[in-house]
């Protein structure tokens, strides 16, 4: 156990806990080939040595994981109704029955292996017998490929240069250089190492231990994240290839892991021609398909889809003819990538099918999680919703028990799509993932996938910075997220209103009208490049061309089921025809979007839903209790009741249109003269008036103190005396007077309207500049829509 000291301490730690009636469960997590099976034989001979009566039990993957817990009990002599009921519908109680019995009695260490593998079920026990063994003599140890969150845990990582050379050759007999090649293609996993140690000792003499290392290590990375030691590695194998088949290999593998480094695109290529240019000479088909497949990966352009289809045909021959089947399943999957960036859909799921069941066949765990994850992303693609979860969990199944790096990713993006749809609290777990790949793969434009987060969120200005920093680097680059990175920040230009930013995007996305947006290796798409150019035609004011892009996206996504953008697209579309106002354009859009609702709703697209309530470009003020809450946009506010929001929801129901100030602060038409005799003498006004006068003022007195029932009642009694004086005087008709009660209210409206507006300004000072602008007061008032503003307010 070289290496393991920090992990043989806490064994023994858990056995002496256990010893002394304070036990526990001890989880040791790490990929194939780390030493878990090692520790587990381990932690069973030092528990034997100490005296423990040891049960040991494997998880069979693919069986329900109690049946390992059932194996246990049996194994400590459980009654049989115990164990019937754990593998058939165990309830709670049952767990902890089964927890109770297997702690009860003798000192006891039960090791699990491969517990993950049974799934939560088995894991549920687990966590169950944690909290019956810290007060019980049982210690309980249990292997895992990833952490579980129950008792104490630790995962193992990789052997030093120094550890795994004395855990490989205690005699010295391999060569330093070996012992380095060995350490970068295991990553330091004492098994792995060991597996290619005994591997080497059977290469024929004429075979380059480096060279076969360089040629099958594993990386280390996810896709687009460079492995340096790796690298490294196949830099220096390079150089001791000995005929032109092997140094096509090494070079074509090389140039397919620069990939994660932008900035080496024109290496990338010299590379990949010269590896073409050696495989095609040494005339193996199978070395010839190597490069071809390494190739699509190192010059991975969004105008090659027709390159990559035709290459992927060719993989596929090629490595048929040499019986190799996992080139072919490569072969296979660009053949799929190229014909979702076509937009044949059904095509490319019939070569999926294809795919994995050639996977299956072979056992390929990594090609099946592939698999697993591209029907994921079909499942959204179609509003399959609730087929996507567990197609995310077989992604983790699978991937993680093959060791594939981008397992946690390519779940966390099937989940991350569906929380759009779903569940919006995933959008900010978003936010944080694509932070984090600006950092981890800078100049693959992850920027671009955080601006159209930060627009699904409503942070527009964030969202516009990020556009901003983002898009000269867009438009001068090149590579596998191109395409989407350029189609996210079309969303993003059009949400935020950057016309600029529009133009520049509507140039570079219309050569691929026509194309689906698909994720590097179709692991996610966004919809047909024909509705982001509606989005940025429609900014542009050119709502004839958006209209006809939004009917080409409409048509593509009905042919193939992509529900989901059907419902988008019949929005845009609306929004588009009731800009345009053409004849026939009104029902046209009412029509788009209550088929839009209608499939939203089958579907259970709630973050669409709840969208519907407030359209980004319609405004709202309305009533909250004893508040009034705005909502502008990506501003929002909310302030107390007072007069002033009274008079100014009265102005924006009616845009455009004078509204004399005693007709807002008599809440109709204002007080005028008729000229007949008065229902009121003169000293009945004048008190009358004097009164409501008062009652202004400690209606004021009221709004600044914000004592809402005093408020109310002085309200109360100023309308009744403003409905005697309306009675007394005439309702409308006379031409307006500069009058004594004329004034009051001309003064009344404006200082309460404009305090409103500038205690707006403290949490939404773009729209209180804009009412600033667009509300006149005076005599007579008025709200006049201008540009900047909402096209529509709800009141």
């Amino acid at each position: 156990m070289v290496g393991r000291r920090r992990e043989r301490r806490e064994l023994d730690d858990l056995l002496t806990r256990a010893a002394d009636g304070a036990g526990g469960v001890l989880v040791i997590a790490g990929v194939g080939g780390s030493g878990k099976t090692a520790m587990a034989d381990l932690a069973a001979h030092i528990g034997r040595s100490r005296g423990f009566a040891v049960v040991r039990a494997s998880v069979v993957g693919g069986r329900d994981g109690r049946a390992v817990w059932a194996q246990v009990l049996r194994d400590v002599d459980a009654p049989e109704d115990l164990v019937a009921r754990l593998v058939t519908d165990a309830r709670e109680t049952d767990l902890d029955d089964a927890a109770r019995h297997l702690v009860l009695g003798v000192r006891r260490l039960i090791v699990v292996d491969d517990v993950d593998h049974g799934g939560q079920r088995a894991i549920e026990l687990l966590s169950a017998v944690a909290g019956r063994a810290a007060a019980a003599s049982t210690a309980v140890v249990a292997t895992s490929t990833t952490t579980l969150g129950v008792g104490r845990e630790l995962t193992l990582a990789g052997l030093d240069a120094g550890e795994l050379a004395a855990t490989l050759d205690a005699a010295g007999s391999l060569a330093e250089d070996t012992v380095q090649a060995i350490l970068v293609a295991s990553q330091g996993l004492p098994g792995i190492a060991r597996s290619l140690a005994a591997d080497l000792g059977g290469l024929d003499a004429g075979i380059d231990p480096v060279v076969h290392l360089a040629l099958h290590a594993m990386s280390s990375t996810s896709f687009l994240v460079i492995d340096p030691a790796l690298l490294r590695l196949l830099e220096l194998a390079t150089s001791r290839a000995r005929d032109d088949g092997t140094r096509a290999r090494l070079l074509a593998r090389l140039a397919y892991e620069l990939l994660g480094d932008s900035s080496t695109g024109p290496r990338r290529r010299t590379l990949a021609g010269e590896a073409l240019t050696l495989a095609k000479k040494w005339g193996d088909g199978r070395i010839l398909a190597e490069v071809l497949n390494a190739g699509l990966h190192a010059v991975w352009e969004p105008d090659g889809t027709d390159d990559r289809l035709a290459l992927g045909r060719n993989i596929v021959e090629l490595a048929r003819a040499a019986g190799d089947g996992a080139l072919e399943r490569k072969g296979l999957f660009w053949q799929f990538v190229a014909l979702m960036e076509l937009g044949r859909v059904t095509a490319a799921e019939a070569v999926l099918v294809n795919f994995e069941r050639d996977a299956a066949t072979a056992g390929d765990g990594q090609a099946l999680a592939m698999a697993a994850g591209r029907h994921g992303m079909l499942a959204l693609l179609r509003g399959q919703f609730d087929e996507v979860e567990p197609l995310a969990t077989e992604v983790v199944d699978r991937g993680r028990r093959s060791g594939m790096a981008d397992t946690d990713r390519l779940a966390m993006t099937l989940r991350v799509l569906l929380g759009v749809e779903r569940d919006p609290a995933m959008l900010a777990i978003a936010v944080e993932a694509f932070r984090d790949m600006t950092r981890q793969a800078p100049g693959h434009f992850w920027g671009a996938d955080l601006a159209r987060v930060l627009v699904l969120l409503g942070r527009y200005p964030e969202a516009r910075t990020e556009l901003e920093r983002v898009l000269p680097v867009v438009l001068a680059g090149s590579g596998p997220r191109w395409l989407t990175a350029i189609s996210n920040l079309a969303l993003v230009a059009a949400a935020t209103k950057q016309t600029d930013a529009a133009t520049k995007i509507y140039d570079a996305l219309l050569p691929y009208r026509g194309k689906l947006v698909v994720l590097a290796g179709a692991n996610s798409t966004w919809g047909p490049v024909a509705h982001y150019l509606g989005l940025l035609a429609s900014r542009l004011g050119r709502y004839d061309d958006a209209v006809k892009y939004f009917e080409e996206a409409l048509t593509f996504n009905e042919e193939v089921g992509a529900l989901p953008s059907v419902v988008y697209s019949l929005t845009a579309l609306a929004d588009t025809v009731t800009l345009r106002a053409a004849a026939g354009d009104g029902p046209r859009a009412s029509q788009c979007r209550d088929r839009a609702r209608s499939i939203a709703e089958r579907l259970g697209m709630t973050v669409f839903l709840q969208g519907l309530a407030r359209p980004v470009d319609e405004w709202s003020l309305a009533r909250d209790g004893d508040d009034w809450v705005f909502e502008m946009g990506t501003e929002r506010a909310r302030l107390r009741d007072g007069r002033g929001l009274h008079y100014l929801r009265a102005l924006l129901a009616a845009p455009g249109k004078e509204i004399p100030a005693l007709d807002l602060v008599a809440g109709g038409a204002g007080l005028v003269s008729t000229g007949t005799a008065p229902i009121l003498d003169d000293t009945a006004k004048r008190h009358y008036r004097a009164r409501i006068v008062a009652l202004e003022t400690e209606l004021d007195d009221a709004d600044q103190s914000g004592d809402t029932a005093r408020a109310a009642k002085a309200n109360t009694e100023r309308e009744a005396l403003l409905d005697e004086l309306r009675r007394a005087t005439g309702l409308g008709g006379r031409p307006r007077r500069d009058t004594a009660e004329a004034q009051r209210a001309r003064v009344n409206v404006t200082r309460t309207v404009r305090a409103v507006i500038d205690r707006l300004a403290v949490t939404a000072p773009a729209a209180a500049a804009y009412l600033h602008a667009c509300v006149r007061t005076g005599q007579a008032c008025r709200y006049e829509p201008a540009p900047g503003g909402p096209a529509r307010w709800h009141v």
